[in-house]
């Protein structure tokens, strides 16, 4: 399983438990009843294994139709809250190389989806392999996507969080990026705010709902003329 979907997606976040996996089911599901065939990877996920919510493996698998242990490996799960590495290291585990969540993030099938979502685990510099550079930043750049998404709060301090993640995600190549306000209320003043600065203060390519998201999504590339002009 080596074929690369026509669209690669990641989906990174400003931090843990703002939503990416929510947000990235919910856009999985408008692209599935658009027609669009989608695929989902977690290279690797560290859960409470006593927290009653499905691990995000098994939420992606709910969206895309694909079994959860083919979103993530059983010997890439880790049952305990820490970063995946600092997980590996707690359960006396093997350690964690960019270069196995790469190759957690290529295992798609023949033919591949159109439409293939990475996702990162917590926010684009949290650790994800033990090398000391194998962060988000470090896998995003390996995978080379066509774009990002970047879910973030919508509330206070969105704006420091967001533009952080962009200028570390631009370090490491250059891609779209698409922003994604997940809670957004369009009657709350704060909220909107912080959407009209990100896009016309800073330029970011904004959206406030899952159908939004897919929509942009399903377009961009990195060459994109659609682009808009932002890191």
């Amino acid at each position: 399983m080596t074929s690369r979907p026509d669209r690669l997606v990641v989906v990174a976040g400003t931090g843990t438990e703002v939503g990416k996996t929510w947000c990235a089911a919910r856009i999985i599901e408008h692209l599935r009843a658009a027609g669009v065939t989608v695929g989902a990877r977690k290279p690797a996920q560290s859960f409470d294994p006593d927290d009653p919510y499905p691990t995000d493996a098994a939420v992606l698998a709910g969206a895309t139709g694909e079994a959860e242990d083919d979103v993530c490996a059983p010997d890439q799960c880790y049952p305990v809250p820490l970063a995946p590495p600092m997980a590996a290291t707690a359960l006396d585990r093997p350690p964690i190389f960019l270069a196995d969540l790469v190759a957690a993030s290529s295992s798609w099938p023949t033919p591949a989806p159109e439409i293939g979502f990475v996702e990162l685990a917590g926010g684009v510099r949290s650790p994800l392999a033990n090398e000391g550079d194998g962060d988000g930043v470090a896998l995003t750049a390996a995978l080379a996507p066509d774009s990002v998404l970047l879910v973030a709060d919508a509330g206070l301090g969105t704006i420091n969080s967001v533009r952080l993640s962009v200028e570390a995600l631009a370090s490491g190549c250059r891609v779209p990026i698409v922003v994604l306000l997940n809670r957004y209320d369009p009657a709350d003043d704060l909220h909107e705010r912080n959407r009209a600065w990100l896009a016309h203060q800073d330029g970011l390519d904004v959206v406030t709902t899952p159908a939004d998201a897919a929509g942009r999504l399903r377009v961009l590339r990195p060459a994109d003329p659609l682009r808009p002009d932002h890191p």
